[in-house]
């Protein structure tokens, strides 16, 4: 009953650690990347696609993405959903191919896009927090059933406070590594 509860703990708090992770990559340092273009839809014939769906993502260089769209009748839909996202990005179209320029963050953006991962930190945070508080309410539970005793509840919380603080350490090793990213010119 216990590891069942330290597991399913820990597989929640892992999966908030992978949600930042994707929060993160939305989050863009000036450097190209694929992963940037992950949240772009493209209406595909009366659906929404994801871009990596319709054209494959290469990096040309250190601030240039290209896009090689896989039906040439789309570069157009692939331009437009690239230029309406929120990522501020101006696709040029040459050919088959479409560029997409990194414009270079300047000093406000940069602290912009910190202050965006601070937040998506604290609520990682506070989502391994309530993870917590569910896993001890459990453990509460076990012992007014008196399924487990109050030394097992102990050593159970202890547990359970090690794996949170695991888990917030790396959160914030996370920040740090984006941080760092951010501010790197």
């Amino acid at each position: 009953m216990i590891s069942e509860i330290k597991k399913d703990t820990q597989g929640r708090m892992q999966k908030t650690v992978d949600t930042l992770a994707q929060a993160f990559a939305k989050i863009r340092t000036g450097r190209a990347h694929p992963s940037i273009l992950d949240s772009v839809m493209v209406s595909y014939y009366g659906s929404d696609m994801p871009l990596r769906q319709v054209a494959n993502i290469v990096v040309e260089d250190a601030r240039t993405l290209a896009l090689a769209v896989f039906d040439k009748s789309m570069i157009q839909a692939v331009e437009k959903a690239i230029m309406t996202s929120d990522l501020g990005l101006n696709p040029a179209t040459a050919g088959t191919t479409i560029r997409v320029p990194m414009p270079p963050l300047t000093e406000e953006t940069r602290k912009g896009f910190t202050r965006q991962a601070r937040t998506e930190t604290e609520q990682a945070k506070v989502a391994v927090r309530n993870i917590r508080r569910d896993a001890l309410a459990q453990l509460k539970d076990l012992v007014k059933e008196k399924e487990i005793s109050e030394d097992e509840e102990r050593r159970a919380q202890d547990d359970v406070q090690k794996i949170t603080d695991k888990f917030i350490a790396e959160i914030d090793k996370a920040l740090d590594k984006k941080e760092a990213d951010l501010m790197a010119v």
